[in-house]
């Protein structure tokens, strides 16, 4: 289980207003009685006074501590987060107390009422657990939960118990995404990507003549027949691919889709066997180290939930952001941006330059508002677009499951041509 902070303990016991009531008509009553000479008014003290030293009698020599414990560092968005607060007690008198949890307003409860009363026995441990539903993505707060403990039947309170929060992490979960075109430059030892390499793959690349070490299976015997001497079938190699995926987070609206959209693009391309690093066009210049298989997806998917929007200084370049950054290479690159920032045009357009397979997927391509201001943004923004394609980046809208494929058959017979 993951665990909160420390145990934290209470600060001390304070009268209650019930005991000031009990105080106040145990001093005023005998006063009254001996005033006015009736011993009946001496009476109705009695059972304040007695009730009071006797619960008082049960003072509690310590003071109450709690943790917070969740079941896990990180949940999938959209999943419940088991929280569960322990208290335990350190006196020789049972402790009533009431939990109230504070939650971060992207968790939604669960289970478990908002308030829990629980009665700590002397030595032992008592768990309350409430569940919350994430309904974002992100490093989330679970906490802190405010402690009112009662003792003495309620004579004495204390209301400086809070136990502090625990993080957990809400990995983004991943939009649909499937694609069935070939990357091109794909470069490694194995893979399922066609390489221009000769090898032993499923591509064929035409007929040759037989050579030392070729399989016999591999044999063209409507060539050898027809020629008299014996051809083989030759093949590409297939390989995997290098796949690298920047994410904009100069600015904050969009930044969702984003975080989604690289999620699902690099579940499909370590499904496929593919290298994926993941970087941030931003100021931190966060960088995910390149990685295969569905270990990698998952420390992609927490790498992800660590992404927050840093524009950095509006005066540093967009080259210079991404040079620092990214790692030389032939690998196909995707950058999810809004288009927002003239920083994230020219460094999609320096990387055209560098002769590296560039693709700028649009995470903003749904136009909203009609007003004059709004109309000159989107032009502006157009502009930037064409700028782009002037360059020779392809621009592709972010809608899903196969809205890649067009764009990049289109990078692969460009660089075929090449």
């Amino acid at each position: 289980m993951s665990s909160g902070p420390t145990p934290t303990r209470a600060g001390g016991w304070t009268p209650t207003p019930a005991l000031r009531r009990a105080s106040v008509i145990g001093g005023v009553l005998p006063i009254a009685a001996l005033v006015l000479g009736r011993a009946d008014i001496l009476l109705l003290a009695v059972p304040f006074v007695i009730g009071a030293v006797a619960s008082l009698l049960r003072r509690p020599e310590g003071d109450p501590t709690g943790t917070l414990t969740l079941a896990g560092p990180s949940v999938l968005e959209g999943e419940v987060v088991d929280a569960q607060v322990t208290v335990a007690g350190h006196s020789q008198v049972p402790v009533h107390c009431l939990l109230t949890p504070r939650t971060a307003p992207f968790l939604e409860p669960a289970y478990g009422s908002r308030h829990r009363t629980v009665v700590v026995r002397p030595g032992r441990l008592t768990k309350v657990t409430w569940g919350y539903t994430t309904k974002t993505w992100g490093m989330l707060e679970v906490g802190p939960v405010h402690v009112t403990a009662f003792a003495c039947d309620g004579l004495l309170e204390q209301r400086e118990f809070r136990i502090p929060v625990a993080r957990v992490a809400s990995l983004p979960h991943p939009d649909s995404f499937e694609s069935r075109t070939q990357l091109p430059n794909a470069n490694g030892l194995s893979g399922v990507h066609r390489s221009r390499r000769p090898g032993e793959g499923g591509e064929l690349a035409g007929v040759r003549r037989f050579q030392v070490g070729d399989r016999l299976r591999r044999i063209d015997w409507r060539t050898t027949v027809r020629t008299g001497e014996t051809h083989v079938n030759a093949t590409l190699s297939e390989r995997d691919a290098e796949v690298t995926i920047i994410i904009d987070v100069l600015h904050e609206p969009p930044l969702g889709t984003a975080v989604r959209a690289a999620a699902a693009i690099a579940a499909h391309h370590t499904g496929k066997g593919d290298r994926v690093t993941i970087v941030e066009f931003g100021s931190l210049r966060r960088r995910l180290r390149p990685g295969t298989g569905r270990r990698h997806h998952l420390a992609a998917l927490e790498w992800l939930a660590s992404v927050r929007a840093n524009g950095g200084a509006s005066d540093e370049s967009g080259e210079r952001m991404l040079s620092a950054a990214l790692t030389p290479g032939r690998g196909v690159v995707f950058m999810l941006t809004p288009l927002l920032d003239r920083r994230s045009v020219t460094g999609l357009a320096r990387l055209a330059m560098s002769r590296r397979s560039v693709v700028a997927v649009d995470t903003l391509h749904e136009r909203h508002g009609d007003s004059l201001p709004e109309r000159l943004w989107w032009l502006e923004r157009d502009n930037f677009i064409a700028s782009l394609l002037d360059a020779g980046v392809p621009v592709e809208p972010w809608q899903g499951s196969g809205s890649l494929d067009l764009v990049l058959r289109d990078v692969a017979r460009m660089e075929m041509s090449r």
